[in-house]
């Protein structure tokens, strides 16, 4: 079977004629939502079934289902889930709490995703945001230290993976500093590397393990004063490989944000060939989804083995009473916001 590098969006609510022939003659590895994909829980569940029927296997599909503003799930048939923020307010009361809160909240969403058939959810961010960057991470980043954020991102991670869903480390090696917001220019962060090293890239570095990672469309200067880390030889292999030594398969940002630039098909050589395994294109444009599953490698080697071992720890759910789960992190969420005020 050749399953080629990348991960392709849709249209539209229901798979088209002409995608379902993209989807089997192509192959893509994996298949991404967003809400104009999504209205009931029954059209995605027929949805997700109709995607992997298309590919002829049990296709991963993914979503951005983190809580706060980036939540393409949401009510009336979904709960709303606060932003990464929340979990951080509960952890300055206590760290104990802030764990457990973020880690019950991810196994929720995860519950929510796998009743639907999505089966890996593009969270946690390890991003640390500073004073005067863009607002793009602002209240979805879990803290402002690396060690707080680290601890709520594995948190996050863990209740994931115990729902049977795989989570996506992102955005490597760090989006924090950005002041520029990646889906609209290419933020340049001038800082010294020793600075990235202990504030930035830190907190990604204890979450090297995790089975799935997306890179930043972010230049680093003191690294590589040119390509940002999604094109980045340089980045992808000195900092992203070997320094924060993340193991896991590495999928770029969305290829079509305009942070980057060049045609679609340059833009996913440049991401192969700067070390990623798969190439992510979010915008369900066909003619973009061609000419990216035009360019794109046949899935092999080192990175096909990363695949397979992200796919062996998919499905594996922790069997819990969803009810108790759910009262018990309203009442640590709920507590947190007494004591810190609302929590929106």
């Amino acid at each position: 079977m050749a399953v080629r590098a990348f991960i392709t969006g849709l249209a539209g609510t229901t798979v088209t004629p002409a995608e379902r022939t993209l989807l089997r003659e192509r192959e893509p590895w994996g298949v991404i939502l967003f809400k104009r994909n999504i209205e009931t829980p029954a059209q995605v569940r027929r949805l997700t079934a109709s995607i992997r029927d298309a590919v002829g296997r049990e296709a991963p599909v993914l979503v951005d289902q983190e809580g706060g503003r980036v939540q393409r799930l949401g009510p009336p048939h979904w709960p709303s889930y606060p932003p990464g923020a929340a979990y951080g307010r509960v952890y300055d009361r206590s760290a104990a709490e802030g764990i457990k809160a973020a880690y019950l909240g991810a196994r929720l969403i995860a519950a929510d995703l796998a009743a639907v058939g999505v089966d890996v959810d593009c969270l946690p961010i390890a991003d640390v945001p500073v004073a005067g960057a863009d607002s793009i991470i602002g209240d979805r980043a879990y803290g402002d230290t690396a060690e707080k954020v680290a601890l709520l991102a594995r948190a996050v991670a863990d209740g994931l993976l115990a729902g049977g869903v795989l989570p996506v480390l992102k955005h490597i090696p760090g989006h924090g500093r950005a002041a520029a917001d990646s889906h609209r220019a290419l933020p340049i962060v001038e800082t010294d590397r020793e600075t990235l090293r202990t504030t930035d890239f830190a907190a990604f570095r204890p979450l090297s393990d995790l089975p799935l990672g997306m890179t930043a469309h972010i230049v680093y200067t003191a690294i590589d004063p040119i390509a940002p880390a999604t094109t980045s030889v340089t980045l992808v292999r000195d900092v992203i490989r070997d320094w924060l030594g993340f193991r896991g398969l590495l999928m770029s940002d969305d290829i079509s944000m305009g942070a980057l630039s060049g045609s679609i098909e340059a833009r996913s050589r440049a991401a192969i060939a700067a070390g990623c395994d798969v190439v992510l294109h979010c915008n369900g444009e066909l003619d973009e989804m061609r000419a990216v599953a035009s360019v794109v490698p046949v899935l092999t080697g080192e990175a096909a083995a990363r695949a397979d071992a992200a796919l062996a720890r998919r499905g594996r759910a922790v069997k819990d009473d969803p009810a108790a789960l759910r009262a018990e992190w309203a009442a640590l969420i709920d507590t947190g916001a007494s004591a810190r005020g609302a929590i929106s």
